[in-house]
C-alpha cells in the first residue's frame, strides 16, 4: 500500500481526502483480513488510501502510542524548534521498532506528496489533517468537544512531523522506496 502510495500519491489530485468506492473498500478489506492476495495496483488509489487510514486506525493503542497521547500533545508547547524535534526524537525512541520502521515509511509518503502540494492540493497541513486522527487517540474516550481540541493538536503535531521529517527522521527518509 504504501509502495502505490509512494507512487502514485504525489500526483493525485486530494489524496487521503477523497475516498474511493464503500463497496470495493469493503471487499478489499474483508478479502485483506482473511489472507487473500489482493493486487492493489488495479484499484483506485483512493481506495487504498481508505484502506491504509483503515489499517493505522486498527493498529492497538494507536502507532504513537497511547500511552505517551499526553507527552505527543504536548511536545508544540516546548520552545524552539529543535527543542520540538529532540522532544519527538525522544518520544520516537519509547516506541516498538516495528512502528518507527513503519512511521519512517509513512513520513517518507506524506514528504513526498508534499513536496508536489502545488499539483496535489496536499499540502503538509492538509494531509495532517487527513492523517492524524488514524496516527493517535487519547487512551480513553472523551466528549466531542475534547475530542475536537485533541484532533486540531494532534494534526498541528503532525503536520510539523510532516514538515520537519527529513531533520527528524534523517534525509534517507526520502529514498526508501529506493527507484520504485
Amino acid at each position: 500500500m504504501l509502495s502505490l502510495l509512494y507512487q502514485e500519491g504525489p500526483s493525485t489530485k486530494g489524496i487521503f481526502r477523497r475516498s474511493g468506492s464503500a463497496k470495493t473498500f469493503k471487499e478489499l478489506k474483508e478479502k485483506l483480513d482473511s489472507g487473500t492476495e489482493v493486487d492493489l495496483a488495479c484499484e483506485s488509489i483512493f481506495v487504498t488510501a481508505s484502506l491504509f487510514k483503515d489499517f493505522l486506525r486498527n493498529i492497538p493503542g494507536s502507532i504513537l502510542s497511547s500511552q505517551l497521547c499526553d507527552k505527543w500533545v504536548s511536545v508544540l508547547d516546548q520552545g524552539n524548534n529543535e527543542e520540538k524535534i529532540k522532544s519527538i526524537q525522544r518520544l520516537i525512541e519509547q516506541l516498538p521498532r516495528a512502528n518507527v520502521v513503519l512511521l519512517r515509511y509513512i513520513f517518507g509518503v506524506l514528504h513526498g506528496i508534499e513536496m508536489r502540494s502545488e499539483e496535489n492540493q496536499m499540502n503538509a497541513f492538509n494531509l495532517a489533517i487527513c492523517i492524524a486522527p488514524s496516527l493517535l487517540w487519547p487512551p480513553v474516550s472523551s466528549t466531542p468537544d475534547i475530542e475536537g481540541e485533541f484532533i486540531k493538536k494532534i494534526s498541528s503535531l503532525v503536520q510539523f512531523l510532516i514538515e520537519n521529517c527529513c531533520r527528524i527522521f534523517g534525509d534517507e527518509i526520502t529514498s526508501l522506496f529506493g527507484e520504485i
